[in-house]
């Protein structure tokens, strides 16, 4: 049975930092596309981040580019999410995903696996 745990969520004021883990069982994990989503109140889950099996390629949505980095380590069947310089409009439940599918994809349907989400609330 696949889990996805997230962890490291928070309240954190305006500026600040957090990083979010989810550690991946039941799955091969290094075989696997790993990737944030977020899902705002009364908003739809929207795509964060994602990162190739060996981490060689990365993507960012437009509105964490450069505040946000995403990495993993395989043999701790682990991915990270580092946020800095938090916004308000990063409050949200922050869920990890997995894919089968090879290459970095954005779509939430192509994801296979979900965990429960991390809250991450940003206060000004």
């Amino acid at each position: 049975q696949v889990q996805l745990v997230e962890s490291g969520g928070g309240l954190v004021q305006v500026g600040g930092s957090l990083r979010l883990s989810c550690a991946a069982s039941g799955l091969t994990f290094s075989r696997h596309v790993m990737a944030w989503f977020r899902q705002a109140p009364g908003k739809e889950r929207e795509f964060v981040t994602a990162i190739s099996w060996t981490a060689v390629k990365t993507y960012y949505a437009d509105s964490v580019k450069g505040r946000f980095t995403i990495s993993r380590d395989n043999a701790k069947n682990t991915v990270y999410l580092q946020m800095n310089s938090l916004k308000p409009d990063d409050t949200a439940l922050y869920y990890c995903a997995a894919t089968e599918i090879a290459t970095v994809v954005t779509s939430r349907g192509a994801y296979n696996y979900w965990g429960q989400g991390t809250q991450v609330t940003v206060s000004s």
